[in-house]
């Protein structure tokens, strides 16, 4: 009788680990399936998003106005270690006239995109009194009217296919503000709005809409805090400690899984608690 209760719980055994097994493989052949586009992702964070997505199995697509250093040294790691499928493509998303046409492009050349990830930004600081409009302008051409342009475009070959995964990249400044960004965070403040109100627009045709809101972060965009004012930082946060690029890739990476198709219309704060 033990015996043929071991047997049992065995087989039982066997073909669970079967079953997880098949689970996984079919996962990582949709992923592999799965087409993704991260702007700005030729440095910095939209760089770590980018590895992250490809190594995950994603056909990941960067864009950005060239292709850095950077971006083409993480092409080459990824062709020689086999660590997923990552392409670069040139574009200015300032000039929106021509997004239309860049969607089209990308679905002809990669397929259906089954996730957008609005990541590329300007950000300039000083005092809003003394700041020209131009500068202004600039910020909100690229920060908030582009990646509103190029979510509609994707959008719609998102809806046609019946599912699809939008994360915006905001910042802990569009609720927190701070001197001297008044502008930037208008324009983080606005994609956190544009999260929560296209989430409830698109969420009946199985797409979810998500903002992630980093806080300071070692990124280029970071690089004029001097060394004292990060660790002013860190000793304010709850881990005494930055957050890193590496964590908002991988909340990027969690929100596109399965494990999260229950998640839309909200804001994920990654900044090791500075604003706990």
């Amino acid at each position: 009788m033990a015996a043929s209760k071991i047997k049992s719980a065995s087989k039982s055994a066997s073909k669970s680990a079967s079953k997880s097994a098949s689970k996984s493989a079919s996962e990582s052949a949709s992923k592999t399936a799965r087409s993704v586009l991260v702007t700005g992702g030729s440095r910095g964070l939209g760089l770590a998003i980018a590895q992250r997505l490809a190594a995950a199995g994603y056909q990941t697509i960067t864009l950005a106005r060239s292709e850095s250093k950077e971006i083409a040294a993480a092409i080459a790691h990824a062709e020689t270690e086999g660590q997923g499928a990552l392409s670069f493509v040139p574009f200015d998303l300032g000039k929106i006239d021509d997004i239309p046409e860049l969607v089209r492009g990308l679905r002809k050349q990669f397929g259906p995109l089954y996730a957008l990830i609005n990541n590329a930004a300007l950000g300039l600081s000083g005092t809003l009194a003394l700041m020209h409009h131009s500068k202004i302008e600039e910020m909100v051409r690229l920060n908030t009217v582009s990646p509103i342009v190029l979510t509609k475009y994707v959008l719609r070959g998102m809806m046609a296919d019946g599912a699809g995964r939008i994360v915006n990249v905001a910042s802990i400044v569009a609720s927190t503000g701070a001197s001297g960004v008044a502008a930037y965070a208008a324009t983080k403040a606005s994609m956190v709005g544009f999260t929560r109100s296209l989430a409830r627009e698109v969420g009946p045709l199985g797409i979810t809409v998500n903002a992630i809101a980093p806080g300071i972060l070692a990124t280029d965009m970071t690089q004029v805090l001097t060394d004292e004012q990060r660790a002013q930082v860190a000793r304010r946060s709850a881990l005494n400690r930055l957050a890193e690029v590496g964590d908002v890739a991988d909340t990027v990476e969690f929100l596109l899984s399965d494990k999260a198709r229950n998640i839309t219309g909200t804001v994920i704060t990654v900044d090791a608690g500075a604003t706990a």
